[in-house]
């Protein structure tokens, strides 16, 4: 194993396995885990062999997924020995501090198994987010031109025409996980002691003409207020002004602002802020007249209700890896999550966009990578994080030219579904 730094120092490169790498991290140094592992999508059956055949155990593998695999896409590194092994994550939650959160993307096929590992290592589970895109597409097979092969009859083929094997995938979960509390400590308490426990709200806000504050004014009446037997008022009411935050709250929901996902939402109208008065109305609560009143009236799809992230045209920088995310995104998942000055784990690091998205955050990064192709690919994106985007294009192409020609089309060409 060793180890590189980039960026004044800033973000670390381990060339090495995580199991091992981990080790060597103290432990509570950390302050979040961001991170892509594996999913392991190929089919136990496909990867291992049908029930009761050999299979080969890597030297000092164990477990059902410590086996050879050919992998997704035909990777060799796509197993789930490591993301779906509650013994990983206990090293991860040694060297977070407490009330630190891992944010950890899989797939819809096999997020259960990399949830229950985080859960049986001691992280108490907090959300599932879901990111949403249009680029995927289904690795489907078409039954009416397999039964074609076997020599079957027209009648047959036409009444299985138009069946497949596979949706076309449009979204992958992301585990929120967050390291318990230190003892006997609030959420408060742990953000004093260790700068750790809370999610930045405020900072992850989504914003928009249509997302504006107003100000408004509540009329209550006090503790103890309200009449007497003949009527009399006992004592007065008090009344409140604020003023509502710009944002919206961060929602559960992400996505990539495509077409096909903007045609998904629904069409629904902008925000209403009012100001007005409030009376108390017997056992509950009224409203009196309003006296003043601030409305947006646009109209647009519900989508822009929440987190936008859009891939740049650079985003992978001619990497062959096959799930490159965008790093907008990975930028508000490390501010979500990380205090300011914190320190950004990435056991999978891949092509470095968690790296890019820490530094360009202020924070301090960790990267831990297995693949000397994808520490290449990292070494390219830390010498070009402080280019413009042209010579990043620029750039893109001259490694995309270097390699074998390869299917891209899209930022995530190879997030697509398994047979």
């Amino acid at each position: 194993m060793s180890a590189e730094t980039y960026l004044n120092g800033r973000v670390t490169l381990h060339a090495g396995d995580s199991r091992d790498v981990l080790k060597t991290i103290s432990d509570c140094s950390i302050d979040s885990i961001v991170t892509d592992p594996p999913y392991a999508l190929v089919s136990i059956v496909k990867r291992f062999g049908a029930g009761g055949a050999p299979v080969k155990v890597p030297e000092g593998g164990s477990g059902a997924y410590a086996r050879a695999s050919a992998g997704f896409m035909g990777k060799t590194w796509d197993t789930g020995e490591t993301a779906f092994d509650p013994t990983f994550w206990s090293e991860c939650l040694r060297v977070l501090k407490p009330g630190g959160h891992v944010v950890a993307f899989s797939g819809t096929r096999t997020v259960h198994r990399m949830v229950c590992a985080i859960e049986d290592a001691g992280f108490e589970i907090r959300d599932s987010l879901q990111w949403l895109y249009g680029s995927g597409f289904p690795k489907s097979h078409d039954v009416a031109k397999g039964l074609g092969k076997q020599l079957a009859g027209p009648a047959l083929r036409e009444q299985w025409e138009g069946w497949g094997t596979a949706l076309k995938p449009a979204v992958e979960p992301i585990c929120l996980a967050r390291k318990p509390l230190a003892r006997n400590l609030t959420v408060a308490g742990n953000v004093l002691e260790h700068g750790t426990g809370a999610m930045n709200i405020d900072g992850c806000r989504i914003h928009a003409d249509d997302a504006k504050g107003y100000e408004y004014t509540v009329a209550r009446t006090m503790p103890g207020a309200g009449q007497n037997k003949t009527g009399e008022r006992k004592q007065e009411g008090v009344t409140f002004t604020g003023l509502t935050k710009d944002g919206r709250w961060p929602a559960n929901i992400i996505h990539d602002g495509s077409e096909e996902v903007l045609a998904a939402f629904p069409d629904a109208p902008g925000q209403g802020g009012s100001t007005g008065h409030f009376k108390r109305s017997g056992d509950g609560w009224g409203t009196g007249d309003h006296t003043a009143s601030t409305s947006y009236d646009d109209l647009g799809s519900a989508a822009r209700f929440f987190y936008t992230a859009k891939a740049d045209a650079d985003d992978r920088l001619g990497s062959k890896h096959p799930t490159v995310k965008p790093v907008d995104l990975m930028q508000w998942l490390c501010r979500l999550v990380t205090p300011k000055g914190g320190t950004v784990l990435d056991p999978f690091a891949g092509t470095g966009t968690t790296g890019e998205a820490a530094f360009r955050e202020g924070f301090n990064a960790v990267l831990i990578e297995r693949e000397p192709e994808y520490q290449a690919d990292i070494r390219r994106r830390m010498a070009l994080c402080m280019s413009g985007p042209d010579e990043r294009k620029r750039e893109s192409i001259k490694a995309k030219l270097g390699n074998v020609p390869f299917e891209d089309g899209s930022l995530f060409a190879g997030i697509e579904a398994a047979e």
